[in-house]
C-alpha cells in the first residue's frame, strides 16, 4: 500500500525561490508514519536534493538485500524507520501489514544513502528499480539526465524486459513545442553525463 513519492527537483525548488524569495525546505513523510520523518533544517544548514536529517525522536536505518547497514555514510540501501509515529497496521490488511513493518521496522520500500553529515538522499523506490546484467540502475537518475536537456519537456524512464539482461532501460520523451530531436541525439546527450547508463531503449 505504500505509495511512490515524489521529490522536488532542484530544477523547480530553485525557480520557485527566484519567482518568490522565498526559502523551500525539503523534507520527507509518508501516510504510515505521519507527518514527517525527516527534514532540512528551517535555519541551520540545508542541502538540495536531499530530504535533510532525521527529526530527533526518529531512528532509522538503511538495509540492504545483504546485510544491516546502520547508518553507514555512502552506502544504498532501503530505507527503514522506527519512531513513536509509525503506523500500528493497515486497518484490516494483516498481510501487507506483516510486509511492510517487521520487527518493529517500518520497511519504506524507498532506496536511499546518507552522507557523512547525517543527511539522506532519496535515490529511487525499491520496487522501480531496474536490474539490467547484474547492474542496479534507478530510473529516477536517468529522468534527471534526460530532464537537463534543452529539448526535453518530460521524460520517464522504465525497465521492460529482456532476454539477455533480464531487464532493459526505455526511456519515453516529449519534447518542448516545437523541438525536435533525433534518438541518437538524446542517448549522446545522456552517454556525457557521468555516471550515465550507457546504453537504452527509447520509446
Amino acid at each position: 500500500m505504500l505509495q511512490r513519492r515524489r521529490q522536488l527537483s532542484v530544477e523547480t525548488l530553485d525557480d520557485f525561490e527566484k519567482l518568490t524569495g522565498a526559502r523551500v525546505t525539503e523534507g520527507y513523510g509518508l501516510a504510515e508514519a505521519s507527518p514527517a520523518t525527516h527534514c532540512n533544517p528551517i535555519f541551520g544548514k540545508r542541502k538540495l536534493g536531499s530530504i535533510g536529517l532525521p527529526y530527533p525522536t526518529r531512528w532509522r536505518k538503511l538495509w540492504t538485500w545483504r546485510r544491516a547497514t546502520g547508518n553507514s555514510p555512502g552506502e544504498v540501501g532501503e530505507l527503514c524507520i522506527q519512531g513513536p509515529q509509525v503506523m500500528e497496521g493497515y486497518w484490516k490488511s494483516p498481510e501487507e501489514t506483516a510486509r511492510t513493518l517487521r520487527n518493529g521496522w517500518l520497511y519504506t520500500g524507498d532506496i536511499a544513502r546518507m552522507d557523512e553529515d547525517g543527511y539522506f538522499f532519496i535515490l529511487d523506490v525499491k520496487k522501480d528499480m531496474i536490474i539490467a546484467g547484474g547492474f542496479n540502475i534507478y530510473p529516477k537518475d536517468i529522468d534527471q539526465i534526460l530532464a537537463e536537456h534543452p529539448k526535453v519537456a518530460q521524460a520517464v524512464a522504465v525497465g521492460t524486459p529482456d532476454r539477455y539482461r533480464g531487464e532493459t532501460v526505455r526511456a519515453f520523451i516529449v519534447l518542448k513545442p516545437g523541438q525536435t530531436a533525433t534518438e541518437e541525439e538524446i542517448l549522446d546527450f545522456c552517454r556525457k553525463k557521468p555516471g550515465q547508463v550507457q546504453s537504452a531503449d527509447s520509446g
